[in-house]
């Protein structure tokens, strides 16, 4: 009764004590497609996430229902990271929704006026960053958001007023907090598109949590401690491999939480004993109990990590990468596959230092040794023989022949241009050319298939598919091109595959598939560890027929290692732009996102992928990504751009969706 009567109680004072307006609540991921728009529309960084923010300490006088209530000491304020842009999980600051959601989109723009520029640098407008401080960074991003969106003056100046509204009463006040809530009140009330003056000394000084929630400004993140930078860069005696072990956030917790870096100092007494002598041997030892390992999950930690303001990581001094070193070792010459030629060396993109930093990485293409031949089932010869009808059957339609002098339908392109140019004075033609007519054309097309062979594609996918570990969240799945309307059965006749076995199958039926056309193709696997060892696996060249020795090759492919994505891309656009094609088509077909053993986790790996399409793009090719992981409409969109990627969410439809994707970029 009495611990009913508590929590009776805690529910009232707390709803009591709550300054929010829940009725006008908005939260983050019905907002989370505008705030991303408009953030990389306003020039912000493509790799920067947007994710929910952490709960920290504030400042501010709080009331007496606040004071008995135990709440208003912590706040989800809004973060500017290099690689985050952390925002509150839900605003209802204010009693109109309409003014939640502009808030949404104000700090999306102030972030993307701060996280491209020197706004939250300290090089704008001839003032420096340590003298400036928190208000007057902000002051600084506020101006060039204004600049960069005249539209959102208006709604700027209804949020300024609103706050305004929420701030505390000076004569409430006392001592230091006066003269701080003063400097906010005043900065908020000076016209942001003037000059903006020197601050005061107390103006500098004021950090975000000195006082009460400035909802309209950003925190942003200070620089990595030199350690941290040295950790990343990889020097030796730092542990630089220890960045294969930094994990993203799991799939069902996206909060962005507060680390700082701490020195571990649990062996510098080794003779200090921290517990009783007389309780080393006690009958617990002899009970059988179930003991938790350090490979098992705590699910308390989340609840754990919530409740602290900043996660303390301290370097142990042992690399991740030497832990599972006996797996991840490159096997000797002799039970290794054969070289072809003496490898490569290609560059690598640098985001942090905006250089491309020359033969950077070492690329070496291997074969496999003759093994035995690829025996495909006879469900998957069914589907093959499918698929290479349909694509056969799309081959030989006829195409569209836009801008004719006849033909059997309006070309509405080529019409508004006759009109345009009648309406200019210009002549017009007796017999304009703005019809479509559909002949038959000779194809020229040469199409490389990259496929991802790292260690991942060794784990197995559930009956209803995805990855066994991953979560069974749903994707939208991409329609492009022609449906094919074959079940794969091959794909789906096991109850129980891995990734790698899908992959294999996916690559059977592309090849028998395209051999049947006769247009060039070329397929080819890759791996890598650290930059000094980026394998590519000769699968088929385009010069090789797609024979016994070809499918024996595609059968024998194994996962291992890691994805150094950039490498292998760049070393794809060197073989299909020396292709006399008109068409060149670059598949890749991958489960998760770029990564290796060094500095390639994170936005390093995102960054380097995405200036390797794009110098793709360049050369005049068309990439275009297949892949099953579930998470990759995160990061997908940013590497190759909405409409450059296909996401299959049951990977035993991967055989008939990379099907897909061809048959609609080769119409």
């Amino acid at each position: 009764m009495e611990e009913w009567v508590g929590q009776q109680w805690h529910r009232f004072i707390t709803r009591a004590a709550d300054r929010n307006h829940a009725p006008a609540a908005v939260a983050l991921p019905d907002m989370e497609r505008a705030i991303g728009m408009l953030f990389r529309a306003g020039g912000g960084a493509s790799a920067v996430r947007v994710s929910t923010a952490a709960a920290q300490r504030i400042g501010g006088a709080r009331g007496l229902l606040q004071r008995i209530a135990g709440s208003g000491t912590h706040a989800e304020l809004p973060r500017l990271e290099p690689e985050t842009l952390a925002l509150p999980a839900r605003i209802a600051v204010f009693p109109d929704p309409e003014l939640n959601r502009a808030l949404y989109l104000w700090l999306a723009a102030l972030a993307a006026s701060g996280s491209d520029g020197p706004a939250f640098d300290g090089d704008d407008d001839g003032f420096d960053a340590t003298a400036t401080g928190w208000i007057g960074l902000n002051l600084r991003a506020t101006r060039r958001a204004l600049q960069r969106f005249p539209g959102l003056r208006g709604r700027h100046a209804r949020l300024v007023e609103a706050q305004l509204a929420l701030r505390p009463e000076l004569q409430r006040l006392r001592g230091a907090a006066v003269d701080a809530e003063r400097a906010v009140q005043a900065a908020l009330r000076q016209d942001p598109l003037a000059p903006q003056l020197p601050l005061d000394a107390t103006a500098a000084r004021l950090q975000p949590g000195d006082v009460a929630p400035v909802w309209l400004w950003l925190e942003s993140a200070p620089a990595p401690a030199p350690a941290a930078n040295a950790r990343q860069a990889g020097e030796p005696g730092e542990g630089g491999e220890d960045a294969a072990g930094q994990q993203a956030a799991t799939q069902s917790d996206r909060k962005r939480r507060h680390a700082e870096e701490v020195k571990d100092e649990r062996n510098n007494a080794p003779l200090m004993m921290f517990f009783r002598a007389e309780s080393i041997l006690s009958w617990g030892d002899f009970v059988k109990v179930n003991r938790a390992s350090d490979e098992d999950e705590n699910p308390d930690a989340l609840a754990a990590a919530d409740d602290m303001e900043a996660i303390a990581v301290a370097p142990d001094g042992e690399r991740a990468a030497s832990r599972v070193k006996f797996d991840l070792d490159l096997p000797s010459a002799a039970a290794d596959d054969s070289p072809l030629g003496p490898g490569i060396r290609l560059p690598e993109w640098d985001w942090k230092r905006g250089v491309l930093q020359p033969e950077h990485c070492s690329v070496q293409c291997l074969i496999a040794h003759p093994g035995e031949p690829f025996t495909p089932t006879p469900a998957l010869r069914a589907t093959a023989r499918r698929v290479r009808r349909r694509l056969e059957v799309l081959r030989a339609a006829p195409r569209p022949a836009r801008a004719q002098p006849d033909g059997e339908e309006i070309d509405l392109d080529a019409w508004v241009r006759h009109q345009v140019e009648g309406g200019s004075g210009a002549p017009r033609s007796a017999a304009p050319s703005v019809y479509t007519r559909r002949v038959r054309s000779e194809r020229s097309l040469a199409t490389l298939l990259l496929a991802d062979l790292s260690l991942s594609t060794d784990a197995y996918v559930w009956n209803g598919g995805g990855h066994a570990p991953r979560s069974s969240a749903s994707s939208k799945l991409w329609k492009i091109g022609s449906r094919v309307d074959a079940v794969a059965e091959a794909a789906s006749a096991a109850p129980e595959q891995r990734v790698i076995d899908i992959i294999r199958e996916a690559l059977y039926v592309f090849g028998e598939a395209l051999h049947a056309g006769g247009d060039p193709f070329e397929m080819l696997g890759f791996s890598s560890v650290r930059r000094q060892n980026v394998r590519i696996q000769h699968l088929k060249g385009f010069d090789d027929a797609w024979n016994e020795p070809a499918r024996a090759r595609v059968g024998a492919i194994k996962p291992g290692y890691y994805t150094r994505m950039g490498a292998a891309l760049r070393y794809a656009t060197l073989r299909l732009a020396e292709r006399p094609e008109r068409q060149r088509l670059l598949l890749i077909l991958t489960d998760g996102k770029p990564n290796d053993l060094d500095v390639y986790e994170g936005r390093y790996g995102l960054e380097d992928t995405r200036h390797a399409v794009q110098s793709a793009r360049e050369a005049g090719l068309t990439p275009f990504c297949v892949t099953i992981d579930e998470a990759a409409n995160d990061y997908l969109p940013m590497l190759f751009g909405q409409q450059g990627y296909a996401l299959v969410h049951r990977p035993q439809d991967l055989v008939h969706r990379l099907a897909q994707v061809y048959a609609g970029l080769t119409r």
